[in-house]
């Protein structure tokens, strides 16, 4: 039997506002901080995507400056079984939209300065994100501490 590969996108979204940069979290149904992504629906590209993921979730339209990482791992389904999910992560920059949480998915989205979004996620993300964050930061030219 062959295993089921699902496909998500996503991506750290930014923004410069009175010239400081910002990153947006979102905070999931499980209280943990965590970048906004969902599954890929028939005739999208990851880019589309993406995209279409961050402004359901978020309310903010943005554009891809940068390609990030792809997380994969293996989850159980209840009617599938073992699934690879395989997770596409761009760099978005913020355009129009209002912020706004997607209450079905989420439980909240926030700007942050980018210290502050590093040490939520560090503290209270999910670890797979670290790399993901780290190599935004990394485009962005933000120099962060390493995880412990």
């Amino acid at each position: 039997m062959r295993m089921k590969t699902e496909i998500s996108a996503g991506g750290v979204v930014y923004r410069r506002r009175d010239g400081q940069l910002e990153i947006q979290l979102i905070e999931d149904r499980f209280g943990r901080m965590t970048l906004a992504k969902g599954k890929m629906e028939p005739g999208e590209s990851v880019e589309q995507t993406a995209l279409r993921e961050i402004e359901e979730e978020t309310g903010i339209k943005g554009k891809i400056t940068a390609h990030l990482n792809i997380i994969t791992y293996l989850y159980e389904h209840a009617q599938l079984g073992t699934v690879q999910k395989e997770v596409h992560y761009y760099l978005v920059e913020a355009g129009e939209g209002q912020l706004q949480a997607q209450v079905e998915e989420i439980t909240g989205v926030a700007w942050h300065k980018p210290t502050e979004a590093w040490h939520l996620q560090r503290d209270s993300g999910y670890d797979n994100n670290n790399e993901v964050l780290r190599l935004a930061y990394e485009k962005l030219g933000i120099e962060v501490e390493p995880v412990a």
